[in-house]
Order: C-alpha cells, then sequence, then structure tokens
C-alpha cells in the first residue's frame, strides 16, 4: 500500500488536512450522486437514505442540489458511481461499497481545480 498524503492551505492561511476535505467536500459530493443514482432506478428517497446511512430530507436535499458540492465529473468518476448504485441495488457487501467510494474521492481528488492530488492511496 502507497500513501501520499498533502495538505493544502485555504485563501486565508488555515491548513486543510486531506481527512477534512474529503469528510466536508468529497463525501457530500459522492453521497449526492449515488442517491440521484439510487433514485433514478426506482429506489424512493427513503430506502436510498436507509442504505447511504443518511436521513430521507438529506437524500433529498442531495436530489435539489442543496447538499454536496456540484463539480465537474469525469467519466472515470461516473463509470464507479453507475458501478456504487448498482452494487447498492444488487446488495453487496459494505467493504465493496467502501473500495468504490474510496477510488471516487481519489478521482474528485486527483482532477480538484484547489491543489492537485490530496491523497494517494493502492486500495
Amino acid at each position: 500500500m502507497v500513501r501520499r498524503c498533502f495538505t493544502n492551505i485555504s485563501r486565508n492561511g488555515i491548513v486543510i488536512f486531506p481527512c477534512e476535505k474529503a469528510v466536508w467536500y468529497n463525501l457530500p459530493q459522492i453521497r449526492a450522486d449515488i442517491a440521484a443514482g439510487l433514485v433514478k432506478s426506482g429506489m424512493t428517497q427513503s430506502g436510498a437514505a436507509g442504505k447511504l446511512g443518511v436521513t430521507p430530507a438529506a437524500v433529498s436535499q442531495y436530489l435539489h442540489k442543496k447538499r454536496g458540492r456540484q463539480t465537474e465529473k469525469t467519466e472515470e468518476y461516473l463509470a464507479e458511481i453507475e458501478t456504487a448504485v448498482k452494487k447498492i441495488c444488487a446488495g453487496a457487501c459494505s467493504n465493496e461499497i467502501r473500495a468504490i467510494m474510496c477510488r471516487c474521492c481519489q478521482i474528485i481528488s486527483r482532477n480538484d481545480e484547489e491543489g492537485g492530488i490530496v491523497c494517494q492511496e493502492k486500495l
């Protein structure tokens, strides 16, 4: 396993650690995109909320783009989201979904306009 993590410094000089950035920005975006995919596949908002471990209100906010930043999405990222949606609908184990979410986070970080790669970890 190779892991190289870098910190970013915000415009006001505050150090932002990779995990903070993932929790505050990347994970909400990933959850929003997965929630949208689950609902589009026919799952109810309550069902999607249960699968993602969030409230139905959170799913509603994701769908209305009130939660989860919306950045440009690469084909690679969208393919991972589609894979996650299919696996969740098929009842995949949490380790499979975790690995996909980690790859999504890495893709977002790699393409982040505010500082490039935040964290590289080979899974």
